[in-house]
This record gives C-alpha cells, structure tokens and sequence, in this order.
C-alpha cells in the first residue's frame, strides 16, 4: 500500500501524437471524397494514413466520431477578422466560410455526416457539439466587438442574448450552407455584401423591438 509520503508514480504509455491524428484526419476526408459515406472503413483510413487499425479505435469509437472529428478542424480554420465594423467583419467571414464549402473534402464530408444524422441521433448530437458549438464562437466575437464600437446594444437579459447569437448563427450558416451547396450558385462579394446588409437591418430592427418592449420604452 503506498503511504501518503510516497504518491502513486503518473502512468506511463506511448504519448498521443498530432502528426497522427492530423494524418488519419485527412485519411478520412481522402476516403470520403473517393468512397463516400457508404464505402468508408476504419481499415481504409488507417491504410490511407499509415497507421494500424488499432490506433484509430483507441481514439474514435467508430466511423461516425471519426468523420465528426475530421469535418469539424476544417471549421476550426474559420476565423473573425477585426476590420472596423461589423458589416466588413461579417461580409469577411462569409466568404471565408462559402470558400471552405467550396473544397471537396468540406463539402462532401459536411454533406455525408449531415444525411446520416437523419437516422442517427447520437450522431446528430455529436455534430452540433463538435462543429456548431463550436462556431458559434464567431458570432460571439463579432457580436461583443460590435458592442464595444456601439454598433450593437448590449443585451441585458442573458437568455435573450443566447437567442439572439442561436439565431444570428442559423441565418448566417443556413443562407451560406443552402446558397453553396444545395443551390450551387457563388457567394461572391456582392452577394457578401448584399447579404451583410439584411442581416444587420434585421438586427437593427431586432434591437429597436427590444428597446421598445422595455418598461418605459414606447411602442
């Protein structure tokens, strides 16, 4: 029994590597765009990525987390830009994000996991957890940094907050997501920023609507 003068020693093992994980990552989104959900195997990717297939269950469960995990780093690379307003730093990060939609390793495996998640519960769970919740971190930025410049009001109420960042979210993902890849029409600057503009009069209109529901405010 090891006595409190002598700790239990750290548990040794083979540490986990990046290199491999960014190599069975893009193993997976290769054999997606090659095979298609259907065909993919765990066997397939760690043949792709030069790994065992033991390698790849003592990291994912199965194909449904593995292919999660490789479609949400390429959402991971979407980053808000700070060019002074919100209009330009909304109209920046749409086309970031329509240009990544427009890669066949986005695309393909964004529209594989989104099918299969009709069936599958676990994996629609999964998918919101890893990739938009994760982005959401966009909306949050931008939003206070339109705050701090005055551009947006600060909202009190903490769940209409959360709403309202829920819903600039789905606007902004649902018009760029179905414009690229169910319409398969560009989203160049000038849809950008025609886009960018009705969004930030909703959002004006939005704020007005609140003031005017506040004790004192008029109607």
């Amino acid at each position: 029994m090891l006595s409190r003068s002598h700790p239990r020693p750290p548990r040794t093992g083979r540490p986990r590597s990046a290199a491999a994980d960014e190599a069975i990552l893009e193993a997976t989104r290769a054999s997606l765009v090659d095979l298609g959900w259907s065909k993919l195997t765990m066997g397939d990717v760690a043949t792709r990525a030069g790994v065992a297939k033991t390698t790849l269950y003592r990291r994912w469960a199965g194909k449904n987390e593995l292919v999660v995990d490789a479609v949400a780093v390429l959402f991971d690379e979407l980053e808000l830009p700070d060019l002074g307003s919100l209009s330009a730093d909304v109209q920046a990060v749409v086309l970031q994000f329509a240009a990544l939609l427009e890669r066949p390793e986005t695309r393909t495996a964004l529209m594989a996991v989104v099918a299969e998640s009709t069936r599958d519960e676990a994996l629609r769970t999964r998918i919101r957890d890893s990739i938009v919740d994760r982005q959401k971190r966009l909306v949050l930025q931008g939003r206070q940094r339109a705050q701090e410049r005055g551009e947006l009001p600060v909202e009190q109420d903490e769940d209409m907050a959360s709403t309202t960042a829920d819903l600039i979210f789905d606007v902004i993902a649902g018009a760029v997501v179905h414009r690229v890849l169910v319409s398969a029409e560009p989203v160049d600057v000038d849809w950008a920023r025609r886009f960018t503009v009705l969004l930030l009069a909703g959002l004006g209109a939005a704020s007005a609507q609140g003031v005017a529901q506040k004790p004192g405010g008029s109607v």
